[in-house]
């Protein structure tokens, strides 16, 4: 069987983007799905995805949704946290539950021949979980070491620090994990809330990719989540971005000082996406074929390395970029950056660089379809960013269809020097707070 699912990753791996047929499924009882049928092994992963993650934590129960996520497979129904383990391993089947500002996720996978015990398993804990008081301390546990262990790590408060700058009282302006005093107050009561809160229908986005129909998958999809709460909460307004510009130091005794910068930035169903996607490719997204890596890294020498990245969430956009330096060398890092965003700003990019991007791009765009579960996890997002169902086929043409003028726009348009923000976790010489 191993072989066999190695045999079909690669084929997937080989094939173009455009080979990926995709069909539209609603279930009897009104579940939408996207389902791509790989019927050569008995095998299908199934993608759940609902819309509104951490961001729906109840006022003062910060962590809590995370917490809920923790504790799904920690016990359902009869079956206690290893009776639940022991059925889904003797079921040679895969769970897994995980949780992001703007979506709970929930990724299974299973054979064809035990599909009708995994479904039944996988709706216990999604329907039915124990949340126990052993498992809620011992998971807790867990979380409070991981936000104890945050608050050593530089990158994490480097993190923790820019988004409170940028989103204030918003939850993306803390953390998901919540705080120690937030984990440590929240009751069984709260998770239960929090469950209910999040595991609805009104923001559900599935996706099914392997050895299942479209009329299978459609009695899968009311069995298994047919009985989820119609509406939960209420989504969270947009966040007001609040970042300043300037340098914001948080003291931090280490060598090196991490930093995180950025600005406002663009939504994805902008019309200028895909222009700002291929500028920023140039500058900071191509690893080391990027100019930011040429310029602190090659010719300076003050990075390992550095790179940025366009993060368009469902309730905010920004323009986000990290490195780290030594202390003594930060400064004129932070320098160089600052004028590579400005020479982005005002001269765009040439068209050598313009073409080599197109050409990675589009190259490596089928390369993320190596798998039943890789394809299940792209479907799902398709969906929760509005795209078409064919976007699939005319991704790599929108990205040959930027031109040198267009870049030249967009950044002109996107690119805010002057409104760059630093933040900085470290000792670093020479460099002042400016805000």
């Amino acid at each position: 069987m191993i072989r066999v699912l190695a045999a079909f990753a690669f084929l997937i791996a080989a094939l173009p983007a455009r080979a990926v047929d995709i069909k539209e499924v609603t279930s009897p009882g009104g579940i939408d799905a996207w389902l791509v049928e790989e019927h050569s092994i008995p095998f299908a992963a199934l993608e759940i995805r609902f819309q509104g993650g951490t961001s729906l934590d109840a006022p003062g129960k910060r962590g809590a949704v995370n917490l809920m996520t923790a504790l799904i497979e920690e016990g359902a129904g009869d079956m206690d946290a290893q009776a639940f383990a022991k059925a889904r391993d003797a079921l040679a089947a895969s769970f897994e539950f995980d949780v992001w500002d703007d979506s709970m996720v929930v990724s299974a996978k299973f054979l064809t021949e035990n599909r009708d015990e995994a479904v039944s398993l996988l709706k216990t804990a999604l329907t039915e979980p124990r949340f126990d008081a052993d498992a809620i301390e011992r998971v807790r546990a867990q979380v409070l070491s991981i936000i104890q262990s945050g608050a050593k790590d530089p990158n994490h408060i480097a993190g923790e620090t820019f988004s409170r700058l940028a989103y204030g009282e918003h939850p993306y302006g803390t953390d998901r994990n919540g705080t120690i005093e937030s984990v440590t107050a929240l009751t069984r009561e709260d998770i239960v809330a929090a469950h209910r809160d999040v595991l609805a229908r009104d923001r559900l986005f599935v996706s099914a990719v392997g050895d299942i129909t479209a009329e299978e998958l459609g009695a899968l999809l009311d069995r298994l989540l047919g009985e989820l709460p119609e509406t939960g909460a209420p989504m969270p307004e947009r966040a007001d971005f609040a970042l300043s510009p300037g340098v914001t130091v948080v003291d931090f005794d280490n060598p090196q000082s991490v930093v995180l910068f950025g600005h406002e930035g663009i939504k994805r169903d902008d019309p200028d996406f895909f222009a700002a996607y291929v500028m920023n490719h140039i500058l900071g997204g191509g690893g080391f074929a990027s100019r930011l890596m040429e310029e602190v890294r090659e010719k300076r020498g003050l990075t390992y390395g550095i790179s940025t990245f366009l993060v368009p969430m469902d309730l905010a956009e920004v323009y986000q970029g990290a490195f780290a330096s030594s202390n003594d060398r930060v400064a004129e890092a932070i320098e160089v950056v600052r004028a590579e965003w400005q020479r982005m700003a005002t001269e765009g990019v040439t068209e050598a660089e313009l073409e080599a991007a197109k050409t990675y791009l589009t190259g490596s765009y089928p390369l993320r379809f190596d798998g039943n579960g890789p394809i299940a996890n792209i479907l799902v997002g398709m969906q929760m960013e509005g795209l078409p169902i064919d976007y699939v086929n005319t991704r790599n043409a929108q990205v040959e269809a930027v031109t040198l003028d267009d870049v030249k726009r967009v950044a002109a348009r996107v690119m805010k020097p002057e409104a760059l923000q630093f933040v900085v976790v470290g000792r670093p010489e020479g460099l002042k707070p400016a805000n």
